[in-house]
């Protein structure tokens, strides 16, 4: 097997080691969706060409900054504990990827033979299986695959060791061509972010204060909530937020803002705020120095829309964090109409806090030295 080959989402150096990342690894069969999936995620590929993507053939490792900075394995269906040139104990989550269609025997075989090793190795490690292509069987069909699939694998565990039957496993059933696939990995990413208590505690506070019944913190490009509320997850509304986000995305960089030459891809400073300041508190002399420019004020991109036709007297409204994330909250339309001041003020308050998580965030991945494997 070649080298490992190196990709990137979001503009980072795939190559720069100095980043803590953790890692994420992908399993799966041939042609079970594997590559399929990241490309939709990360790549905004559109579903009808996935069926064009040439199969894995060597380990990738693909980079995808968000609140954490994140290393995705892509592994072909040929490897194997052996091959895998890199201990499980590094992966902090097992995502392995069937086939609804698929013949079962060998894709569970090889999952138990994974999940035995890496438990082993690392007992806290997370193991997620995604039943995928789900869009290929009706519905009576799908969830009857989805449930024998299911109990084959709890079985072969079982008949592996009695220790094995509490491994726990998440089961997902997933498609590219709906949001099952984005909640799916959303709910994935929860369990490797260590700040997501904090997360939901900003949002919560948010939604108590301005009367918000549901909120999500998205990852803009991709399109997973890294944090929501307290409150449960309406299928339904997640995929109102998504299709929201995805029409800003394409419609975004057609609007120019007079504040900043392109807002929505920015990249925030923190020190760019204070930087007016800091200049006029510098003694300059008047006569050798050039009359400067003024500075534009940073400028973070907000929007709005009215759900009247499915949800009466709800409002949908946006507004940007960070580069990368961005607020969807859900909010009465009689609220943001009459007291939307409030609705702002609580917006600025909750950027301010997950800026402040993102920057230690950054700070601990750049500074926290890779541990050792023994």
């Amino acid at each position: 097997m070649g080298p490992a080959q190196h990709q990137s989402y979001g503009g980072v150096d795939a190559t720069n080691e100095s980043i803590n990342r953790t890692k994420i690894l992908l399993l799966g069969a041939r042609r079970s969706g594997k590559t399929s999936i990241l490309q939709v995620l990360f790549k905004d590929l559109p579903p009808k060409q996935t069926f064009y993507l040439e199969p894995t053939m060597r380990v990738t490792r693909h980079t995808f900054d968000t609140i954490i900075p994140l290393e995705i394995w892509d592994c072909p269906a040929n490897i194997t504990v052996d091959t895998l040139e890199a201990p499980l104990s590094d992966f902090s989550t097992i995502i392995f990827v069937i086939d609804i269609r698929d013949l079962y025997q060998q894709p569970v075989a090889k999952l138990v033979e994974f999940v035995v090793v890496a438990f082993q190795a690392n007992p806290n490690v997370d193991f997620e299986v995604f039943v995928h292509k789900a869009e290929k069987l009706q519905e009576d069909d799908k969830y009857e695959n989805f449930r024998q699939i299911h109990e084959r694998v709890i079985d072969r565990l079982a008949d592996e060791s009695p220790e094995f039957e509490q491994v726990p496993l998440n089961f997902h059933l997933t498609s590219v061509y709906d949001h099952t696939l984005q909640d799916a990995f959303s709910r994935v990413i929860h369990k490797v972010i260590d700040s997501l208590p904090y997360l939901e505690g900003l949002l919560n506070i948010f939604c108590s204060n301005t009367s918000c019944p549901k909120a999500f913190l998205f990852d803009i490009r991709s399109k997973l909530y890294v944090a929501t509320d307290a409150s449960p997850v309406d299928q339904a509304t997640h995929n109102l937020c998504c299709d929201y986000l995805q029409m800003l995305n394409s419609f975004g960089p057609l609007y120019k803002s007079n504040a900043t030459s392109n807002p929505r891809t920015a990249v925030f400073s923190p020190t760019q705020a204070t930087s007016a300041d800091a200049s006029s508190s510098t003694p300059t002399n008047s006569s050798n120095s050039l009359p400067s420019a003024p500075q534009k004020p940073i400028v973070f991109p907000s929007a709005a829309a009215s759900l009247t036709p499915s949800q009466p007297g709800t409002t949908l409204t946006y507004h940007l964090v960070t580069p990368h994330l961005a607020l969807l909250a859900l909010l009465p339309t009689t609220v943001y109409e009459m007291r939307r001041g409030l609705v702002e003020w609580n917006v600025v308050w909750f950027r301010e806090g997950v800026r402040e998580i993102w920057e230690v965030e950054k700070e601990r991945s750049e500074l926290t030295p890779l541990p050792l494997c023994l």
